[in-house]
């Protein structure tokens, strides 16, 4: 017996058809096309809220192999604002399945597609750049045109303010386990969960705040370090966080920030931000530690990234700076460290879950830094 499929297409900004069937909910949905170059990790992804709307390709045919589970979700909710597979798994086999991908994404009313070339869909982003872009299936199913037409009606990504949309409401606190060592505050820009977890295990009690949080609410923390987490949007949008950087800066407080959090330091040390063609998603990109010489495998996700070259320093209201880190790949700009106060940060996620986890010591480099050391 088969099962009926119902029509599907992704349509583009510049009049791009991909036809499939529909994947997950029925409907219409609107956001940023990227790829994701992971083979592994699809629930980690999909609820990462940095790809709060986005509409997210797998590069990996073969999606949904180890179905749904409770446990690894990286937020209280999937933030992509739709899936793009070739290849769904028919039947989940995994010990902690408690249902299928399609079944999920259903529950929580997430447009996708299915049967899509995307080998094909992919080197098209590679070479026109990310862009706007529709999933539509059911009675949102219509001419290409004027599929094409809603497609053009929708915000672009640049110059969206978008971190306020997915950060916490209300702060909370997240326990050390074991003895308390340090207390951190950490401005939600879009924080996965692995993050406080990480910093529990190293004796940090996070204290979770909102992205307003004005600098009185942060201080009443009383904090032996500031964190700035990853999220999604425009950073140069991102006019509060950077301020309350620098007044972090200025109290010589020590302050780590993970990629949306990196941008913000850098333009809190007065560099710039740009749109970059097609960006970094996956968990294989390579970073060179410019200092050491160091090569680390890691996870990311960005769009945007900051203005400078390996190894430059520059100077800034609060010292000399320098760019920490690059991507060999590109030359992308993946780290940034002052050099005459506690602040580094980095464009890439040593959180990251399922892995890879080479750059996981960049928490312990943290906990150096409040201790006191560089």
């Amino acid at each position: 017996m088969t099962t009926k499929r119902t029509p599907a297409a992704l349509v583009l900004e510049d009049g791009r058809v991909f036809r499939g069937a529909a994947f997950g909910a029925r409907g219409a949905t609107f956001g940023e096309v990227v790829f994701c170059t992971a083979m592994t990790g699809y629930q980690e992804t999909l609820t990462d809220p940095s790809y709060h709307r986005q509409i997210v390709v797998a590069t990996a045919p073969q999606i949904g192999n180890t179905g749904w589970n409770d446990e690894d979700d990286e937020s209280s909710r999937i933030w992509v604002s739709g899936y793009v597979v070739r290849d769904p798994a028919r039947v989940p086999s995994n010990w902690r399945s408690r249902r299928p991908l399609d079944a999920e994404l259903e529950n929580q009313g997430v447009v996708g597609i299915s049967g899509v070339d995307t080998r094909s869909l992919t080197r098209h982003i590679r070479e026109r750049g990310a862009m706007r872009a529709g999933v539509f299936s059911g009675d949102d199913l219509a001419s290409d045109d004027a599929m094409v037409v809603r497609v053009l009606e929708s915000p672009k990504m640049l110059g969206a303010a978008l971190a306020d949309e997915v950060s916490t409401a209300e702060t909370y606190v997240v326990p050390a386990i074991g003895e308390t060592r340090f207390r951190v505050a950490a401005l939600d820009l879009g924080i996965k969960s692995n993050t406080p977890r990480m910093m529990a295990a190293r004796g940090i009690e996070t204290h979770v705040l909102p992205s307003t949080a004005t600098l009185d609410d942060l201080l009443a923390v009383e904090p032996d370090g500031v964190f700035l987490s990853n999220g999604p949007g425009d950073p140069a949008t991102a006019d509060h966080p950077v301020a309350l950087t620098r007044a972090v800066l200025e109290r010589r407080i020590p302050f780590f920030g993970i990629c949306f959090g990196n941008q913000i330091l850098g333009r809190a040390l007065g560099l710039g931000t740009y749109k970059m063609r097609y960006g970094h998603r996956g968990i294989n990109i390579p970073v060179i530690d410019v200092e050491t010489g160091a090569v680390a495998i890691t996870a990311q996700n960005h769009g945007f990234a900051l203005e400078g070259e390996a190894g430059q320093e520059f100077d800034t209201p609060f010292g000399r700076a320098k760019v920490s880190h690059v991507c060999p790949n590109d030359g992308a700009v993946e780290g940034v460290r002052a050099l005459e106060v506690p602040a580094f940060s980095v464009q890439y996620h040593p959180e990251a879950a399922a892995g890879p986890h080479d750059a996981a010591d960049l928490f312990d480099r943290f906990v150096t830094t409040m201790e006191g050391g560089r």
